[in-house]
């Protein structure tokens, strides 16, 4: 049995214990795909012109494994596996935020972007960044697009635009520095699909620190747009999320704080972007909760922020996708941690922000797991884990 067989027969069998959500119609189904071989932390990316589903994520142990890729036309069945990494045991899982990150750019272009293994580089963690060849058949060598930077910690992102500019995101300090109030946002970019990277920038003037141990997110948009949505760390307990806005191709930036969380720890947050017929979307975690809005392309405004519902204060890593119609599929781990997995949970909304059925949940997302939601091509919606 080839393996894109046996990922839509897993789905259709996973559809059979998923409680919650009853569609209102076939297209709002929400097919439930495990990785195959073990594989952990999927995440997803969608060609806006074909509709095909593109998704890279984790194998092996999780301090020194490997990124994998797959994609498909429907959203259930899959290719083979390909590696990303071309110097194994470079990609890291540990700790859930510093796994790969994938998007899609010119004519379908796929680019992958992570922090490297500390195991296979233990004085200088790398941020390594690949992208398929031309013929769409392998990855071409990473390379470490990390010129400047030091004492890489959480996850970075990449994020690409119809033009063939391609950033990779990242936090970290300035040389010889290493508090964590201290650490800034950082963006390389490239304005030929990859190719070549100028040197890194600092992206926010603002000191607010960064969370050491958390990922942030970065999107693209195809008109010169660039968003980064990441978590603070000023005066230590100040744990706020920012979100930036460049309209200048990642030139420079504004930022805007979106929300506020008071804590004295790192909390090893997630985020996310998703784009369709009803807006640019981002997601994020507080206190235990996870929430999501739209936001106003011009402004950085974040307008009509919605929570998921019920009362589990457990909730972390979320995840966006929006159909053709504008409803998003908004999902979320619960009960996950350090070492420990959890469950997987999601709601969908329609493009007003109303809650359409009740909640969906699924068991068995593995240690260091998160989701990965993704519109399908016919209509309805893709979860993996």
């Amino acid at each position: 049995m080839n393996l894109g067989l046996r990922l839509s027969l897993f789905a259709l069998a996973c559809l059979g214990h998923v409680s919650g959500t009853r569609a209102a119609s076939p297209s709002l189904q929400v097919a439930v795909v495990r990785m195959p071989d073990g594989g952990i932390q999927p995440v997803a990316a969608v060609d806006a012109v074909t509709g095909t589903v593109h998704i890279v994520y984790f194998r092996g142990d999780a301090a020194h494994g490997d990124a994998f890729y797959v994609h498909s036309a429907d959203g259930t069945v899959f290719s083979t596996p390909t590696r990303v990494n071309s110097e194994p045991g470079s990609v890291i899982a540990t700790g859930t935020v510093r796994g790969a990150q994938i998007a899609v750019g010119r004519n379908g272009r796929v680019h992958v972007a992570w922090n490297g293994s500390r195991s296979i580089a233990p004085r200088q963690t790398p941020m390594y960044y690949a992208r398929m060849n031309v013929a769409g058949t392998a990855f071409e060598p990473q390379q470490n697009v990390m010129q400047h930077t030091d004492n890489i910690d959480g996850g970075g992102a990449v994020a690409a635009d119809r033009d063939g500019r391609v950033y990779v995101v990242w936090h970290g300090n300035e040389p010889g520095a290493r508090d964590e109030a201290q650490r800034r946002v950082w963006l390389a970019r490239s304005n030929d699909d990859g190719q070549t990277f100028e040197r890194e920038h600092a992206v926010f003037d603002e000191r607010t620190g960064v969370c050491g141990c958390c990922g942030l997110g970065a999107f693209a948009d195809d008109v010169g747009s660039v968003f980064v949505l990441f978590r603070s760390a000023f005066e230590l307990v100040h744990r706020d999320m920012y979100l930036l806005t460049s309209h200048d191709h990642a030139r420079s930036f504004t930022g805007r704080k979106i929300d506020q969380w008071n804590v004295g720890a790192c909390v090893m947050s997630t985020q996310a972007f998703a784009a369709g017929s009803s807006g640019l979307y981002t997601a994020w975690e507080t206190e235990g909760q996870v929430y999501f809005g739209r936001i106003d392309p011009q402004t950085g405004i974040i307008a009509r922020i919605v929570g998921a519902p019920g009362d589990n204060r457990t909730r972390k890593h979320p995840t966006l996708a929006v159909d053709a119609d504008g409803r998003v599929l908004f999902a979320w781990t619960e009960g996950t941690g350090w070492s420990k997995g959890g469950t997987a949970a999601w709601q969908l909304f329609d493009a007003a922000g109303a809650p359409i059925g009740s909640a969906g949940q699924a068991d068995g997302v593995p240690v260091w797991g998160l989701v990965a939601s993704y519109r399908t091509r016919g209509g309805g919606f893709g979860l993996s884990y």
